[in-house]
């Protein structure tokens, strides 16, 4: 198998734009047969990020040499699409056949080699919120933020992360912002695995639930159209916008997540356990959802939970089963994406959001405890410049009051 897929491999690309060129003078010698090298290109055909003949198969009885291992090296090189492992696979190879690729005009210095070994992204954003309860007073928030998250490559596989953040209540005159530490982490990113050490955000349900940081491990699969994640540690309720759950300091947290993802189709189911401190009692939240694209611009989703979580009474307008559950249903067209100017989409949501399951969700224009639809609309001003406005038409589950929630946002991304 090791000499089939490599000997076609070599026949696919000698016939590429380069082979004229340079087959007839190719002053490399033969790539032996137990290189460490022969292993990482047949893992990288299985992968799919190296093609055989159109018919997927593989054939031929050459052997190959180092050039033609570097012109591998580099199709495979420009490819998007290459997940964690592969990509690290390549820079390996691309180390190792340097001078290879440097003769092809592919530049692999040493000092570009390890220029990305620290790699830094990050968001600089302003928020407007104004939260108009009716007869209550409103409440207006300016908020500037800017967030670092730089990634150091620790070897092939793991690399260590972190996620500094500085914010600014722009209503207040002062020089000072808050400065924090929001998340440090080491990622292991394998073939069908990530795996996660130290303080770093949920995603089991990061929308519905909880978007708050937990302290712990986490460890995720995917395989084909299937997926699975699973993680544990413990959370803080400072900043956790139930008023049901708050207080009780620092809790235990379990969450696990199935997934399957296929032509548009996309399907999901959820259970995060809480120890919310109180007789040592666990409380769970369970939830299910959808997702369906029509074609590229058009989409729509759904999405259910319920919590057991003991509310202490029915309250005004809302019974105990009222406060636990949640649910969310969305329409989406078009979309704008941060690398294309001028892409625009806009979007309309009706959702539910029970104080006993929606801990602390991600909505801009709606929170724990409300219900009731969001209009939005999002465009791309221009490259990394995204304008989102939104407005929220809501009703407070415990009071049945109105309340309106206007919502605007200009992000920079880098």
């Amino acid at each position: 198998m090791k000499k089939t897929v490599v000997s076609a491999l070599t026949t696919a690309l000698v016939v590429g734009a380069f082979s004229t060129t340079f087959a007839s003078a190719n002053p490399f010698s033969d790539v032996p047969s137990d290189h460490w090298a022969i292993d990482a290109v047949e893992q990288l055909a299985q992968d799919g990020v190296i093609e055989g003949y159109g018919d997927t198969t593989f054939r031929g009885d050459q052997h190959i040499t180092r050039y033609e291992m570097a012109q591998m090296i580099a199709k495979a090189m420009a490819k998007k699409d290459v997940n964690a492992a592969d990509k690290a696979t390549l820079d390996k190879l691309a180390a190792e056949f340097a001078d290879e690729l440097n003769n092809l005009g592919v530049r692999v210095s040493n000092l570009e080699k390890h220029a990305d070994n620290v790699k830094w992204t990050g968001v600089g954003r302003y928020d407007y919120k104004s939260v108009r309860p009716d007869k209550q007073k409103r409440v207006n928030t300016n908020e500037a933020l800017f967030r670092l998250e730089p990634s150091a490559e620790v070897n092939n596989n793991w690399s260590a992360n972190a996620r500094l953040e500085a914010t600014q209540d722009l209503k207040e005159d002062s020089a000072g912002s808050d400065v924090s530490l929001k998340r440090i982490w080491a990622q292991g990113d394998y073939h069908n695995w990530q795996a996660k050490l130290g303080k770093f955000g949920s995603t089991v349900n990061n929308t519905m639930v909880l978007d708050d940081e937990i302290s712990g491990a986490a460890l995720k699969f995917k395989s084909g159209d299937v997926s699975a994640q699973v993680e544990a540690g413990r959370l803080s309720d400072d900043n956790l916008t139930s008023s049901l759950v708050g207080g009780f300091g620092t809790t235990n947290y379990q969450g696990v997540a199935l997934g399957y993802d296929k032509d548009g189709l996309g399907v999901k189911a959820t259970y995060q356990n809480f120890d919310l401190g109180k007789d040592d009692d666990h409380k769970g939240i369970w939830s299910v959802g959808a997702k369906y694209a029509f074609d590229k611009n058009v989409s729509v989703s759904g999405e259910y939970a319920k919590s057991n979580v003991d509310v202490p009474a029915a309250v005004e307008k809302a019974s105990k089963d009222d406060l636990k559950k949640a649910y969310d249903l969305t329409a989406l067209y078009k979309g704008a994406t941060a690398e294309d100017k001028n892409s625009w989409g806009v979007y309309v949501s009706y959702r539910y959001l029970g104080d006993a399951v929606s801990l602390d969700p991600t909505y801009n224009s709606i929170q724990s405890g409300l219900k009731g639809w969001q209009l939005g609309a999002q465009y791309t001003l221009l490259k990394n410049v995204v304008g989102t406005a939104e407005y929220g038409q809501n009703k407070n589950l415990k009071t049945g009051n109105d309340v309106k929630t206007l919502f605007g946002r200009v992000e920079f991304t880098f």
